[in-house]
């Protein structure tokens, strides 16, 4: 389990850009579960959309990315502050299934692939009360900040 504290030094990321509220399990090497609230004060609802609104699928996708970030981070040991950093390197097989709303809290999912190099690749989803939301395989690149 990973609060919110413990989550800010695994990932740079911060307001309004960080995505991932908790991790509930997580097993170095496998995989990770991670929650997102959904709030109507989210920033991002005051243009998508106004009177409809719908959290943008390409936020859904950097949340998974975070939490395959997290998960990465923990299983080689190292944080931020070591002079590392986790970078989107790709994505296949994006799939959306399910608008993400206000109130909505959203589990993700994900399990480490395959590792080469520095390479990440991860299984990824998420899921709101069961339902699949959205599907994708990640990549992502560990490299040194100079």
């Amino acid at each position: 389990m990973m609060d919110i504290l413990e989550i800010r030094k695994y990932l740079p990321h911060r307001y309004p850009l960080l995505l991932i509220d908790r991790v509930v399990e997580l097993e170095e090497g496998e995989r990770i579960l991670a929650y997102k609230n959904i709030s109507i004060n989210e920033e991002v609802f005051q243009g998508h959309f106004p009177h409809f609104p719908v959290f943008p699928g390409v936020m859904l996708v950097e949340a998974m990315a975070q939490a395959c970030g997290v998960l990465g981070f923990k299983t080689m040991n190292k944080t931020p502050d070591d002079g590392s950093v986790y970078l989107f390197a790709g994505i296949d097989n994006v799939r959306f299934k399910r608008q993400v709303v206000p109130g909505d809290q959203v589990y993700i999912e994900a399990k480490i692939v395959s590792e080469k190099r520095g390479i990440w690749k991860f299984e990824c989803k998420a899921t709101v009360e069961g339902q699949l939301v959205t599907a994708a395989n990640i990549m992502c690149a560990d490299r040194k900040v100079s």
